[in-house]
């Protein structure tokens, strides 16, 4: 079944809700709050900083868009993209009206009510931003895809959120078109409906907004109404669905930016994160929108196109991952004339580990100290960061204001400094399963620890409060009764000048339990030999405890990531273990 041919399925509750009338106060979301975890299982939450105090009813689209255009601030720009090679913007108005008119379409031809599910797909680009923002004004909750997503798991998906339809960019059309096929293998019936926009035939949803009046009154949601559905980006192969109100958007908005970035409204965003991922959402659109600031949407970046991007829309913030600051870095160090850098001010480092050596290197390469930060999508975004200027060299960070961390042994007691431990979090935003028995694994169920979250990481912590990664907790090797961190091995193996790229995890071994296992990709020109392999070995063992030194190592083209550029280690140890 094509695009163009796909009928319209409607179910009875679907015909249902075309009598209902929409009100500008939000329905009980039975749906979502049905499917939470038991209350004795959520999260401790805190919100003892005055930013962090919310009224009890709060639309984020309405925080985010339409109280800067109220503020006299509709005619500055808002979303920067490419057209044509040239640098292309919209003004804060200029995307009000269009997310009201895309609410008006969700409302009056999709006959949906507030808490509704809506699917989001496509890349990063003004209508999918538009789209985001149209879904929570309206009262619906948005559920965001990766774009590389296929019909598999957009069903995994929509079967779990129950959504019922879709928006999605014509050029991702196809695996849409998979899951809304009776006859196809990965059929997803809840999914009545899709429209596609950046359409240029007829029939697309810019064809629908344009009957639609430019004005829209938004839902008043209670700020504890759901506001989106985050589904975990995969590193583990399992992915789980994570709810958030319209309450933590505005706290993810006054955490880690607030405190650690400090934006201003001259400040242009740009970066890598996917919209559909929480690090993306917050960095490439909500922060940038909760201070009057712009941000550019590039739907296709590598290293150099990101350096491009930087000079030619005087970025001023940049977020990505350590492989793309790695790979940067050693472009800005060949001396090429052609990047300047010199609007860049900030660089923010998450999604997975960042080594040391990757921070030296783009450090001296620029000037610029990368902001370190770990976040989850179950907590929404980053809780432990630091300022540029209290940096600690190999340390992420410390608690960011209005959270709470700590680093507790397997009785929950906390550790004494720098013993490693399980990480444990608290704050404003907390974890929050949609049906999913693993959220009594997240957050403590008893104790004096009880309602804290535990994010699966192993750090270790210093007398100062500042917090040192040492591995994801199912990533520590035992070998021989020590415990070694793979981040570690792999941060020593970065140094060294022949590697470009590298995972470390345990490979089973009969004497000794687990060895040390390092993927290794080796820079152009650099030979994959057994002198090689000798002396990786040698500079591990001369740059850190010997019994840490990778005993097998295997060079490879490439290492499996997630599309947001996190290592998937569970596929590595898979290769291993086979």
């Amino acid at each position: 079944m094509t695009r163009k041919t796909e009928t319209t399925r409607r179910s009875s509750i679907d015909a249902a809700r075309t009598n209902a009338a929409h009100t500008t106060t939000a329905h009980v979301d039975t749906f979502a709050h049905d499917r939470l975890p038991p209350p004795e299982q959520w999260p401790d939450l805190c919100f003892d900083r005055p930013e962090l105090q919310y009224p009890a009813r709060l639309n984020a689209a309405v925080e985010l868009l339409d109280k800067t255009v109220a503020a006299g601030m509709g005619h500055r720009p808002v979303i920067w993209m490419p057209v044509d090679g040239k640098p292309v913007c919209a003004t804060y108005a200029q995307l009000q009206t269009r997310v009201n008119r895309i609410a008006h379409v969700l409302v009056e031809d999709f006959d949906l009510l507030p808490g509704s599910r809506v699917l989001l797909r496509g890349p990063n680009n003004a209508m999918m931003a538009a789209c985001w923002l149209a879904v929570l004004k309206a009262g619906m909750v948005a559920v965001g895809t990766m774009p590389l997503l296929r019909a598999k798991e957009l069903k995994q998906i929509i079967d779990k959120a129950e959504v019922s339809h879709a928006l999605c960019d014509v050029a991702l059309w196809q695996e849409i078109g998979n899951v809304t096929n009776p006859n196809g293998e990965h059929y997803a019936p809840s999914l009545l409906r899709a429209a596609y926009f950046n359409e240029t035939d007829s029939g697309g949803l810019e064809e629908m907004m344009e009957r639609k009046p430019a004005t829209f009154s938004a839902c008043n949601t209670a700020a504890d109404d759901v506001a989106l559905i985050a589904f975990t980006s995969g590193t583990t192969g399992e992915p789980k669905g994570t709810v958030h109100f319209h309450r933590d958007v505005m706290a993810m908005c006054d955490g880690f930016p607030r405190s650690i970035l400090k934006p201003v409204p001259d400040d242009i965003f740009c970066g890598t994160p996917p919209l559909a991922f929480t690090f993306g959402l917050g960095g490439m659109l909500a922060f940038p929108m909760r201070f009057g600031a712009s941000t550019v949407l590039h739907e296709k970046l590598n290293p150099e196109v990101l350096l491009k991007t930087i000079d030619d829309f005087k970025a001023t913030v940049c977020f990505t991952a350590p492989t793309f600051y790695r790979q940067m870095a050693a472009s800005v160090a060949k001396g090429a004339p052609k990047y300047s850098l010199k609007t860049l001010k900030k660089c923010v480092s998450a999604g997975e580990a960042l080594p040391d050596t990757t921070r030296q290197l783009w450090k001296n390469a620029t000037g610029i100290e990368i902001i370190d930060g770990i976040g989850a999508t179950e907590m929404m975004h980053i809780f432990i960061s630091h300022t540029p200027e209290a940096v600690r060299r190999g340390a992420t960070g410390y608690a960011i204001p209005g959270y709470q961390a700590c680093v507790i042994d397997a009785a929950e007691n906390p550790c004494p400094p720098m013993v490693p431990g399980r990480l444990a979090v608290k704050g404003p935003t907390g974890c929050r399963y949609l049906d999913d028995p693993r959220q009594a694994a997240y957050v403590i169920q008893s104790g004096p620890m009880k309602g804290w979250n535990l994010t699966g990481d192993a750090y270790a912590m210093d007398a100062d409060g500042y917090f040192f990664y040492q591995a994801r907790t199912d990533d520590m090797i035992i070998s021989a009764g020590y415990n070694i961190a793979g981040p570690e091995v792999e941060s020593c193996l970065l140094a060294h000048d022949a590697v470009a790229e590298c995972g470390v995890v345990g490979k089973p071994d009969e004497a000794r339990g687990q060895i040390v296992k390092a993927f290794v990709v080796l820079k152009p020109g650099v030979a994959a030999d057994n002198a090689m392999v000798k002396a990786l070995q040698d500079y591990v063992k001369n740059a850190i405890a010997p019994y840490k030194y990778p005993r097998d190592i295997e060079f490879v083209a490439s290492l499996p990531r997630t599309e947001t550029g996190k290592l998937q280690r569970f596929k590595l140890r898979q290769i291993a273990a086979s």
